[in-house]
């Protein structure tokens, strides 16, 4: 009996140690210059509340929310602190502020004394986001077209450009950055703090669940170039431009999202 038991035992332990391998494996194989950039942020350690640590955790949070929209970590995938702080050479305090910020987000779930799970997808709650996102991205697009500085016009210009070009391309991964760009800015432009809140809980969400079934059900050029125009119009600080813009993606984002609940 304490053979068998200890036979049982052994196995689970290879088992864990080959799955945790495996997802290393996978952590570490991102592109090299992110990998680069993660090395020389951590050579340079702050105290807690520094502004450096604040860029390690800002750093860290950007890695591995990444990971988890590019379905690099993928549903159902168990994470630690220190698995990740291992694989991106970030400190652990960073890890785990990166960490409860993506468990608001809903994009990890945080067991206590067990681990970190990555969230699952469910195209109906989908849909219940795109209700909230609809109303907040419309207010953002109008509000930033009539608060923009110069600056920040001309970053939509860049953004809308780079859109164009993906569009071309067909790159999922620079239409991928290039909508977290616009979306971050997006929420700076329009100066509303309240709206800002609301908007970071749901952007993750919409991300992972596109690249997850953009190449079944979606049009990448197409929604690109929505993108493009929703910047250009912000940018020219036409607000009623800037609200229908938002309308018209929101309308394609919602029809690809009903396309997945019926495949």
């Amino acid at each position: 009996m304490e053979k068998s038991l200890s036979l049982t035992r052994g196995a689970v332990t290879v088992i864990y140690d080959t799955y945790i391998t495996r997802l290393c494996d996978r952590l570490t194989a991102m592109p090299a210059r992110s990998a680069a950039m993660t090395r020389r942020v951590a050579r340079q350690p702050g105290p807690r509340g520094s502004p450096r640590a604040a860029s390690l955790t800002e750093q860290a949070y950007r890695l591995i929310e990444e990971q988890i929209v590019t379905l690099r970590l993928k549903p159902g995938d168990i994470l630690s602190e220190q698995m990740l702080s291992a694989s991106f050479r970030i400190g652990r305090t960073p890890i785990r502020e990166a960490l409860q910020r993506l468990a608001r987000e809903g994009l990890v779930t945080i067991l206590p004394r067990k681990g970190i799970l990555v969230s699952d997808i469910n195209p109906r709650h989908q849909l219940l986001l795109l209700e909230v996102r609809r109303e907040l991205e419309r207010l953002l697009c109008r509000a930033g077209a009539e608060r923009a500085t110069g600056p920040q016009r001309e970053s939509m210009l860049a953004i809308a450009q780079g859109m164009d070009r993906a569009a071309k391309t067909n790159d999922d991964i620079a239409f991928m950055r290039l909508d977290r760009e616009l979306n971050a800015l997006m929420i700076e432009a329009a100066h509303n703090d309240y709206a800002a809140r609301s908007m970071k809980l749901l952007q993750g969400l919409s991300r992972r669940f596109w690249y997850m079934h953009y190449r079944e059900a979606a049009d990448l050029p197409l929604c690109a170039r929505l993108h493009a125009n929703e910047a250009r119009a912000i940018a020219n600080g036409n607000g009623e431009a800037a609200a229908r813009a938002s309308d018209k993606l929101m309308d394609y984002v919602e029809s690809f999202t009903r396309a997945t609940v019926s495949m």
